[in-house]
């Protein structure tokens, strides 16, 4: 790809997000009943390719339960509200409350609580004992502190997500997370990011973990572009990680590490290009946040709102447009693509004459900005 000069001392390569993408039709067409969405990793097959994110306006131990029953995997916060006080519910309720100039500082002040692990046990065990597959998520700065909490407490997959994670942190002051040897030494699956790069990708997936998260605050409630000058456009992003992955796959002689979008992902026809440019699985937030039985309540935000230095996200309304189940399996009775979203991408496969994820991976794409309408 041709770098473009932006002056005389700066080139820069041109990047996509999925507006500027499109997927093309091929000669053949399916019937949707024959498509198949369903995703593996490690020992574990998912109905959907869908994970929620951890997110508190997104995963309760409550919703965590309803998307699992549902296909997804729900990965809950456990930096959240959910393990920093015994009934978090009032603390939403007053999230959702504030007005707009004061929630980033009351926000603050309300996750400033410590995290009680025996409530990280207790949380996970709710889940568990539902029947569905447990995930939990910490940020790298808790992992070490509190990974043996979450591991002993029965979790299935393990997520290690932070606005950007790399397998080479240099710190003069901390000792960082040693990645690889952290991977090495857990029972269980582990997914990390986010990355937004080949390289970086490269080195998350030699450090054992069993999927990159690919994104960098591309999210609804990220503010990352404006306050630090940030921004991985995801069609690009996915696109070389899927690449990193390709190129892992021979150096390690047949390991696959699984890819999975998260962020930018705010419509059907988001998620149908995520996978075509390279995606396993996808991870939603604002998506789900939508929902009426969602934690929200028809708000929006990360851990990047409440940051105690730097916050680089904020609290959004994001509305509701239906429950959890209408939001991922349909029926819908609106045409935005919010609502019904593996029936989108069941339809899109159809359309396009592919019959699982993996070989939709390998559908046309076109250059084709989108101008509404």
């Amino acid at each position: 790809m041709s770098d473009i000069e932006i002056g005389r001392a700066k080139r820069a390569r041109r990047a996509y997000a999925f507006d500027d993408i499109a997927v093309v039709p091929s000669r053949r067409t399916r019937d949707p009943r024959d498509v198949s969405v369903s995703w593996t990793i490690d020992a574990f097959t998912f109905d959907i390719p869908v994970l929620a994110a951890p997110m508190d306006s997104v995963v309760s131990p409550a919703t965590a339960i309803a998307i699992g029953r549902l296909g997804g995997l729900g990965v809950l916060d456990l930096e959240g509200l959910w393990t920093r006080y015994e009934h978090p519910e009032q603390y939403l309720a007053e999230i959702r409350s504030l007005p707009d100039g004061d929630a980033t500082k009351r926000m603050q002040e309300i996750y400033s609580a410590p995290i009680q692990p025996e409530l990280v046990t207790a949380r996970l065990a709710e889940i568990r004992a539902s029947g569905v597959p447990v995930a939990g998520s910490l940020s790298p700065q808790r992992t070490a502190e509190l990974s043996k909490t979450v591991v002993d407490a029965g979790v299935d997959l393990f997520v290690i997500r932070g606005t950007t994670v790399s397998a080479e942190h240099v710190s003069r002051t901390t000792e960082p997370l040693n990645l690889k040897e952290f991977i090495y030494e857990l029972d269980v699956p582990v997914i990390v990011g986010g990355a937004a790069t080949y390289t970086a990708a490269l080195h998350l997936m030699r450090t054992g973990a069993a999927g990159v998260l690919v994104g960098f605050g591309g999210g609804a409630a990220s503010t990352t572009r404006a306050s630090l000058g940030i921004h991985a456009p995801m069609a690009t992003a996915v696109a070389d990680v899927a690449g990193a992955r390709r190129d892992y796959l021979d150096e390690s002689g047949g390991r696959y590490v699984h890819v999975i979008a998260d962020g930018g992902l705010g419509t059907s026809g988001d998620i149908v290009k995520a996978i075509s440019v390279g995606a396993d699985a996808i991870m939603l937030g604002s998506a789900l946040a939508r929902a009426t039985d969602a934690p929200g309540g028809g708000y929006h935000w990360g851990a990047e709102a409440h940051h105690s230095e730097l916050p680089r996200g904020h609290r959004v309304h994001v509305g509701q447009v239906g429950s959890l189940e209408e939001i991922l399996l349909g029926p819908s009775s609106v045409a935005d693509g919010r609502v019904n979203l593996i029936g989108a991408l069941r339809r899109s496969m159809a359309t396009t004459g592919y019959s699982d994820l993996k070989e939709f991976q390998r559908v046309e794409v076109v250059i084709a900005p989108y101008h509404g309408g």
